[in-house]
């Protein structure tokens, strides 16, 4: 039952990076960057998942895309 779970949390997490980041489009390869990549992503995912708001996870990055303000307002609130 506890591996089940973990596999559900674990799932969860490469989808979102696969579909709000298209992880598994990117090509870095050479010495440490797929690491570093992948670890900003992550922190970039939790980031905006802990921002309230209603709108979708897509929806969120796009208005930080556009809005220094939103971006602002997010890295303001986000715990580290």
């Amino acid at each position: 039952m506890l591996a089940r779970g973990h596999w559900s949390i674990e799932n969860q997490l490469h989808w979102n990076l696969d579909v709000n980041f298209l992880e598994d489009v990117c090509r870095a390869r050479k010495g440490f960057a797929a690491v570093n990549l992948s670890t900003i992503r992550k922190l970039a995912l939790q980031i905006i998942k802990e921002h309230i708001d209603k709108s979708s996870l897509k929806k969120r990055r796009f208005k930080a895309c556009l809005s220094n303000d939103y971006l602002k307002n997010m890295l303001l609130h986000a715990k580290f």
